[in-house]
């Protein structure tokens, strides 16, 4: 008896075990930027402006939400109105851009893992001031040789610097 008590709550837990992990779900792949993407706070193309792109995708979803910058798309993790539900945060790799113009379709970096260079003179795709992302630590390091600013992780990013106009860093770095 005691056996088959054992036997039947450990069954119990590999069950729970096994539910437990298929809700850890690997992060779903970028989408490539194509000419139907549209802004989702400027409703216009997000080809149309210069400077690093931003793309969230949310659990359950099938596009990805489009930002004409990548300013824009670290508010739509901190505004409380915007959905909390996201399985990956996407930002262009300027690191691999062929330049600001053309920040490339395809390379993507997880946002979370970003050398983000904020207060340049450098400007975004709605013309405010940019979190310019990029793959390597050095590759941020020689964009604020050339433009200024300072090198911070994306959970370093000041709220009031995506959300608000913050005119003295952006003046600190002229």
């Amino acid at each position: 008896m005691r056996t088959a008590v054992l036997a039947g709550l450990l069954a119990f837990v590999l069950f729970l075990a096994g539910c437990g992990g298929e809700e850890q779900t690997e992060a779903p792949a970028p989408f490539a930027l194509t000419e139907s993407a549209i802004g989702h706070y400027c409703g216009m193309n997000v080809l149309e402006h210069p400077g690093p792109k931003g793309q969230i995708i949310l659990a359950k979803a099938l596009e990805p939400i489009w930002f004409s910058s990548a300013r824009d798309t670290v508010a739509f993790t901190l505004l409380p109105e915007e959905s909390k539900n996201i399985a990956a945060i996407y930002v262009s790799d300027m690191a691999a851009a062929e330049t600001w113009d053309a920040p490339g379709a395809e390379n993507w970096i997880d946002a979370k893992r970003a050398f983000f260079v904020i207060g340049s003179s450098s400007r975004g795709g709605m013309g405010a001031p940019e979190t310019v992302p990029f793959s390597t630590e050095i590759a941020a390091r020689r964009f604020v040789e050339e433009n200024g600013g300072d090198i911070v992780g994306f959970a370093d990013i000041p709220p009031d610097y995506v959300l608000g106009s913050a005119p003295n860093e952006i003046e600190s770095n002229k």
